[in-house]
């Protein structure tokens, strides 16, 4: 178990500095550009957004680090890992492209596609470690309701 500690540590640390990566890029635009869309209904308040992504990105650091250390290396291993990778590197897309670029049709196919990978991640993860792949399905509701977030913004913004 103490082997584990340092892949859990590094695991949470990278997923919160990419993650943090993108609320740079989201401040900017609150004040201004955000603030003056026309927004869907339940849309939560600003002060919401920080603390849940950081829970969410917690949870995903350590999903991550459990399938590491605890999987034996093999191809599906490789595999559910590979999709970890493609589902993280589309959730750094989607920020710059809706609050940096303000492209609210291209982040929403963006979304999607992210919606797609974190399913196939937590497929890829439950065979392999449950506790792991139980721990990406807050994630795979929060991008749920963030697309449809996404799409009403999109309609009442054109």
């Amino acid at each position: 178990m103490l082997k584990f500690w340092p892949k859990l540590i590094l695991s949470v640390v990278i997923v919160m500095v990419l993650g943090a990566a993108g609320g740079l890029v989201t401040a900017g635009a609150i004040p201004d550009w955000y603030a003056a869309l026309a927004k869907p209904p339940g849309t939560p308040p600003n002060a919401v957004f920080g603390p849940v992504w950081t829970l969410l990105y917690l949870m995903m650091g350590v999903s991550l680090a459990r399938v590491w250390h605890f999987v034996p290396v093999g191809a599906e291993k490789r595999r559910a890992l590979v999709r970890f990778a493609i589902q993280m590197i589309l959730n750094l897309t989607w920020t710059p492209l809706f609050f940096g670029a303000h492209l609210v049709a291209v982040a929403l196919a963006v979304i999607v596609v992210l919606w797609v990978m974190i399913l196939l991640t937590i497929l890829a993860f439950k065979p392999l470690d449950r506790f792991a792949a139980w721990l990406l399905v807050p994630y795979l509701a929060w991008v749920s309701y963030a697309t449809y977030l996404n799409a009403g913004f999109l309609v009442l913004n054109r």
